[in-house]
């Protein structure tokens, strides 16, 4: 009952900061609402008994990639948004109910053919979201594609290191 609890009370608070980046004008404070919904989620996982990705989502997501968006942030130095009063809300909403009409007729279709995928049972989805199980799978079967994003990440931070010193000289 308390995880149930707390897995709502979680999501309440990870839509709520999702608005609040939507809605915050200053990028800052929407990278800082994004951190918190990060945090949520991280959560989210921790109530469903999948530790390993709870604990990779607070260290990546809300530690590594949040603090080099703010770095950017800073770096590019970007204004405040646009003003509510300059968006067109009309099609906003009509995107949104646009999306929520095809994500149910996709439902439909899909529970029609029978491809929705079923929920692993309690004991199966702890034994296969263990660190070890992953750890033995990243490093064994998906080694290779590892080292591949590990030389991409490199690279990336090595272009974006480039292209701030070429500024700033």
């Amino acid at each position: 009952m308390v995880a149930q609890l707390l897995f709502f009370l979680l999501a309440i608070v990870a839509i709520a900061a999702a608005l609040g980046m939507l809605i915050a004008r200053n990028p800052v404070n929407s990278a800082l609402w994004l951190v918190l919904n990060l945090f949520c989620i991280a959560g989210l996982y921790l109530t469903l008994n999948a530790q390993f990705i709870g604990i990779i989502q607070i260290l990546v997501y809300a530690g590594a990639i949040m603090v080099l968006f703010l770095f950017v942030i800073m770096l590019l130095n970007l204004a405040e948004l646009p003003r509510r009063e300059d968006i067109d809300w009309k099609r906003g909403a009509a995107f949104i109910l646009g999306m929520g009409v095809l994500a149910q007729l996709v439902y439909i279709v899909a529970m029609s053919f029978d491809v929705l995928p079923h929920p692993p049972a309690a004991q199966e989805a702890v034994a296969t979201g263990s660190a070890q199980v992953l750890a033995r799978a990243l490093f064994t079967e998906y080694a290779l594609p590892f080292e591949v994003i590990g030389l991409l990440l490199l690279v990336a931070t090595i272009g974006a290191v480039m292209l701030a010193k070429r500024r700033f000289v």
